[in-house]
């Protein structure tokens, strides 16, 4: 059988080897010829399809808090090969619901979520897993994280490294929930430092912080209690007023975290998903997340501490919050190449809202319409009412809205996204032998099929730092991925 080598780079390890490829050495197969590949430019439109996993409260994963090791790694499969095939490609993952880890942290400790004990180790390590398991199957993995909520409920019984014990002057109960309050500095370094503990040890694709800043007000629109940490800061100096101090308390944590990512992680997506109204009235009558969360997403924006935005904007058209209004807002205040992922209620098919299935597939293909504005994908809350398939929205996504597989955008800061070299490819019949001389370098490698001269339809996303891949006849090209997603040239072969 007749082997073809596309692939210079395997030419030169030949040569270097001391087996110069145009020469066969005593004993040697003749039955391979190695030939300079052909490089062709490939690439296709980039769409982020994302989908929110929540682990608090146990809402979309784990189904049990008596999973043993094995059976909460089947569950994490089974959940990464359905959202797989109903073509999403990436999970924002709930990693830190309550100021704890579905991860083995040197910080802070293991999710009660999991065990149903805060502290108790679970016997594996859930991000560990998922992380594997998604990169094998072409999706990316985002650390979720919620930097201020400590716990859901001030019954819930604390580990002793839980952060309401190591920093117990600056919890503070409020709706009956449990927060860490975010103009105390020591609880900013206690996030920055949280978020550095994950990155150094988890191959994450991106860093995600939800809408949850300062608190929502209660019922009763009691103010939030931090009348002392305010006067102990004009007592130091400070000038602002309070609501431009609380804001600049939020700014400065997510300055910070952008900071950490760009000096140590620069290949790391680092967004916030806010409350989809930044201001009452801009552009939409709601909640004014600017005066009542602390969020200045906008400010984010314009600073470039953020590489995206993914505002919730979980209304119908058809109400006064329209969703094309806002999305067309949101997509407005981007700078700097970066991105716009509008958030979408799926959960909104099944209560008492009653949505069509329509208002779903309307919004996403709106969020296309701004493509040429940044607006390069959505992310969908949450997983549950997918797979479940609520009003047939998993048929929605699988046939329809997703049929053809997407990677995210390139990364958009500078230096984030580098392309790395292209792949090794050994054409063996129709089976194709794909490696990399850079493994490292690698997240995914991408197969091209040529539709005509020149043009070329991507057919598949494969992880690994080899992949065998059964190929029909005709033109093909294989690509390699990097982490932040730069693409390198194609290798182009013909399969016979």
């Amino acid at each position: 059988m007749r082997k073809n080598l596309l692939s210079l780079g395997l030419m030169l390890t030949l040569a270097a080897c001391g087996t110069p490829p145009e020469t066969n050495q005593p004993g040697a197969s003749t039955d391979v010829d190695t030939v300079e590949p052909e490089r062709v430019t490939v690439s296709h439109p980039r769409e982020l399809r994302g989908v929110w996993v929540a682990t608090v409260s146990r809402l979309d994963w784990p189904p049990s808090t008596t999973l043993t090791p094995e059976q909460g790694r089947q569950s994490l499969d089974t959940l990464v090969d359905e959202l797989d095939k109903a073509g999403f490609n990436a999970l924002f993952f709930q990693v830190r619901p309550e100021s704890d880890a579905l991860y083995a942290s040197a910080l802070e400790p293991w999710s009660r979520f999991l065990s149903g004990t805060q502290g108790t180790y679970p016997g594996w390590d859930p991000l560990e897993h998922l992380v594997k398991a998604a990169h094998a199957r072409g999706l990316e993995v985002h650390a979720w994280m919620n930097p201020y909520r400590a716990l859901t409920s001030p019954t819930v019984t604390a580990a002793p490294n839980h952060v309401t014990k190591t920093l117990a002057q600056h919890a503070v109960t409020y709706n009956n929930v449990v927060v860490m309050n975010p103009g105390e500095p020591a609880v900013r370094a206690h996030v920055v430092s949280v978020v550095k503990d994950l990155l150094d040890h988890y191959d994450v694709d991106g860093l995600h912080f939800d809408d949850y800043f300062y608190p929502y007000p209660d019922a009763q629109k009691t103010p939030f209690p931090d009348d002392a940490t305010y006067a102990r800061y004009l007592q130091a100096g400070g000038t602002l007023a309070k609501d431009d101090w609380r804001r600049h308390n939020v700014n400065s944590l997510v300055r910070e975290v952008m900071e950490l990512i760009v000096a140590e992680h620069p290949h790391v997506r680092f967004g916030v998903s806010p409350f989809g109204i930044w201001k009452n009235g801009v552009p939409v009558p709601g909640l004014d997340a600017y005066s009542v969360l602390s969020c200045d997403a906008v400010t984010w924006m314009q600073e470039g501490w953020v590489d995206y935005l993914a505002p919730q904007l979980y209304w119908r058209e058809s109400s006064p919050q329209a969703y094309s209004k806002l999305a067309t807002w949101w997509s407005e205040r981007l700078v700097g190449g970066r991105h716009l992922f509008p958030g979408h209620a799926i959960h909104n098919l099944s209560s008492t809202q009653d949505w069509p299935l329509s208002e779903i597939r309307n919004q996403v293909n709106f969020t296309r319409t701004l493509r040429g504005r940044g607006a390069q994908g959505d992310i969908h809350f949450r997983k549950a009412f997918i797979t479940s398939n609520t009003k047939g929205v998993l048929g929605l996504f699988r046939d329809e809205l997703y049929a053809r597989p997407a990677l995210p955008p390139v990364l958009p800061r500078a230096g984030g996204a580098v392309a790395p070299p292209e792949p090794f490819v050994l054409l063996e019949g129709n089976t194709v032998h794909v490696t990399s001389p850079l493994p490292q370098s690698v997240r995914f490698f991408l197969s091209y099929r040529e539709t005509q001269p020149g043009q070329w339809e991507l057919m598949g996303v494969y992880g690994g730092t080899q992949v065998d891949l059964e190929l029909t006849s005709g033109t093909w090209a294989i690509s390699a991925v990097g982490r932040g997603g730069a693409e390198s040239q194609g290798v182009r072969i013909s399969v016979q």
